[in-house]
């Protein structure tokens, strides 16, 4: 019969098996979790392989039954990246196999997700299932209860191991003993204890890079310091047959950024700082899906439980200047001459203001736009940088003026110590040079003279330290010529009084535009400007630092008279000493005393600036009316100073249409020599004024009115 019994296995009856499973494949899955149980647990390894004998023993054919073991090494929780269990699954769905073997229901998933898939394919392709217990039926109903109960357990066990491993390194955690690896300028003894690093140049370059960022505030510039001076950072080798021994690696930014973030150089023992958001976590990969690094939401926090290099508030500066030099916290110091770049805000919307750079970034004009570029509004408000920013020195100097000794006297103390921590660095590399040839001559002088073999070895080895203390003796002399000659006490006085004058300090060409915006920085946490209505007028609110508020007016350069917020009054006053007789030069002397200012470009008036603001106010007309030239013309011809001051627009601008051919025109000639005239009907200037009326920001050039016309007449 096709249900013949074969005996038993494990207690249960193998008798489901029936010649339809004998003519599919078998499959034997074989797993382990990680790399080192298949290189350590071999005896399970081999146990799994033999259940191809017991296949055979089920009555399959050798060359019938698959061997799958690509999952060798990979954690059953998932079926992300598991491509055998994921060929197997395929297999099994195609038709293709009558039996699936594993030493155990666990190797085959630890997750109940995946294991009743399987078990739906199975049951809906009459695969069986088989263990070290016996086969089962996945479509029968007792076999199915079992089979779940058992995948349910595998998966608990998981749990429950998993669980109890964390909650053991917890509990060590909290007590300060989990062992972690310990950065550069740290070393962890045989006894668990973490210490500074032995190695003195070590630790000084380590407080030097501290240094460094106190006085530099930016990543950036940290690192440019210690290439030019050569400095390296010290790293304890992790592995390898120098494992443990110092090295000394190239500066690079990452490990910069580490540095300043790890709090363990503030003395504080730290677990948990990075969680695993399950959502961003990729399979396979453990340590993908990590969070940003809070030391706030740390799951234990231990502070001075370890050597420092820091004080934790020097820690916490730290980290909010790292924060502050993102480009969302207004980014470091830029080079360019926009003082208030980073803290203007606009007191209409609330968002940042940006600085705009003309004249090849001498000009700078601050403008918000962010309202129109992020959320297609309209355009806030901008104004020149040069009237606001001399605002906030003055504010600043001010402020600064208690200050001026202590910041005199620090100045001196800080160009002493950083002569002092770079000479340190120098004699503790030229010190390691002469142990590492003195070391190497005593190797050479050991070594038999007769084995030349290990001789010449040692001989070049030798001659390499040799040659690495030659050339850093004389980059020594080249860095000593280049320093500049201690200050004395007549340069330090010195130094002192210009500290006390601040305001030559400040407009030194020493002084750099990244120290002034510097400066502000430190003093100003924002300022707030608002435009009042278009006008001249300026608010500015500033924000100091330590909650302090200020707030002053400001007058700024405008494109026209009429933008003024006292152009009315102006054009009244100017009127009323033009009816009672006066020049436009004594008006502009009386407007000039009495406090009236123009729009831009100058501080005062003059009379041809008279003359204009009355005529364009129309209290007078022009002196005189120009006539028309002698020319022949045809219908609707003009010249190019009628049709502007018909138009009311610059005679360049137009010209420069005119000669882009945006106008039909032609040369002739009258008694005085060439013309041009231009053809503009009442369609085509009615156009051109309506351009003109276009508001500044939005105005493009015209559109061709008509075509050009290539005929010129003959002069």
């Amino acid at each position: 019969m096709e249900g013949d019994l074969v005996p038993r296995h494990g207690g249960l009856l193998a008798g489901k098996i029936l010649r339809v499973h004998r003519e599919r494949l078998a499959i034997v899955y074989i797993r382990q979790s990680t790399v080192q149980q298949v290189e350590r647990h071999q005896e399970s390894t081999r146990l799994q392989y033999a259940l191809v004998d017991r296949a055979f023993d089920f009555g399959w054919a050798r060359e019938l039954i698959v061997v799958i073991d690509d999952d060798l090494g990979r954690s059953g929780s998932t079926i992300e990246g598991r491509l055998g269990f994921q060929r197997l699954v395929a297999a099994v769905g195609l038709g293709h196999v009558g039996l699936v073997l594993g030493v155990e229901m666990s190797r085959l998933a630890r997750s109940c997700r995946d294991w009743h898939q399987l078990l739906e394919i199975c049951a809906l392709f009459d695969t069986l299932i088989a263990d070290a217990d016996g086969v089962y039926d996945p479509a029968n109903y007792n076999d199915r209860l079992l089979l779940g109960l058992k995948g349910t357990m595998s998966e608990a066990e998981l749990h429950i191991l998993k669980a109890r491993l964390l909650e053991g390194r917890r509990a060590k955690a909290r007590r300060g003993e989990l062992g972690k690896p310990v950065p550069m300028g740290y070393l962890r003894r045989a006894s668990g204890e973490v210490v500074f690093d032995p190695d003195e140049q070590a630790q000084a370059t380590i407080r030097l890079v501290f240094d460094l960022f106190e006085r530099f505030r930016t990543v950036g510039k940290v690192m440019r310091y210690l290439v030019e001076h050569e400095i390296r950072m010290p790293v304890r080798a992790s592995g390898g047959p120098g494992k443990g021994e110092l090295e000394w690696h190239r500066v690079n930014r990452p490990s910069l950024h580490n540095l300043f973030a790890n709090p363990i150089y503030a003395g504080a023992y730290v677990y948990g700082v990075r969680p695993t958001d399950r959502r961003r976590q990729k399979p396979g990969r453990p340590g993908t899906g990590r969070r940003a690094a809070r030391v706030e939401t740390a799951a234990v926090f231990l502070p001075d439980r370890l050597p420092a290099y820091i004080s934790w508030e020097q820690y916490q500066r730290n980290r909010a200047q790292l924060q502050a030099n993102r480009a969302a916290g207004g980014g470091p110091p830029r080079a360019g001459s926009a003082l208030l770049s980073g803290v203007l805000i606009c007191g209409r919307c609330g968002l940042r203001m940006t600085a705009h750079y003309n004249n090849n970034g001498h000009t700078a004009r601050y403008a918000c736009g962010s309202m129109k570029s992020s959320y297609g509004g309209s355009f806030c408000q901008s104004l020149k940088a040069a009237p606001l920013d001399a605002l906030m020195t003055a504010a600043a100097l001010a402020a600064l003026a208690p200050a001026a000794l202590e910041a005199s006297l620090a100045l001196a103390a800080d160009m002493q110590a950083e002569r002092a921590a770079l000479a340190r660095q120098w004699q503790q590399r030229l010190e390691r040079a002469r142990y590492r040839v003195d070391r190497a001559r005593r190797q050479y002088a050991a070594v038999e003279p007769e084995n030349r073999l290990v001789a010449r070895t040692l001989e070049r080895a030798w001659e390499e330290v040799l040659a690495e203390q030659t050339r850093l003796e004389a980059e020594h002399e080249r860095f000593q010529r280049g320093q500049a000659a201690a200050p004395s006490a007549a340069e330090l006085a010195a130094i002192g009084a210009l500290a006390r004058d601040l305001l030559a300090l400040w407009q030194a060409e020493t002084t750099t535009r990244e120290e002034r915006q510097t400066i502000i920085r430190l003093l100003l946490e924002r300022v707030l400007v608002t435009v009042i209505d278009g006008s001249e007028q300026v608010r500015v609110a500033c924000h100091w630092q330590g909650g302090h508020r200020t707030a002053h007016r400001l007058t700024r350069p405008v494109a026209r008279l009429q933008a003024l917020s006292t152009y009315p009054d102006l054009v009244a006053r100017a009127a009323e000493l033009r009816g009672a007789g006066q020049s436009f030069a004594a008006i502009a002397e009386t407007l000039n005393q009495e406090g009236w200012r123009p729009a831009k470009r100058r501080n005062t008036f003059n009379a041809p600036m008279v003359h204009h603001l009355l005529i364009r106010a129309g209290v007078i007309k022009p002196r005189y009316r120009r006539r028309k030239a002698q020319i022949e013309r045809q219908p609707d011809e003009w010249t190019i100073r009628e049709l502007a001051e018909r138009i009311g627009m610059p005679e360049p601008t137009l010209y420069n249409w005119v000669q882009r051919g945006r106008l039909r025109s032609r040369w002739v000639q009258n008694g005085r020599g060439r013309a041009k005239l231009v053809q503009a009907d009442a369609a085509a200037i009615a156009a051109l004024q309506a351009i003109r009326t276009t508001p500044a920001p939005w105005r493009r050039l015209p559109p061709p009115l008509i075509q050009p016309d290539n005929v010129n007449a003959a002069s």
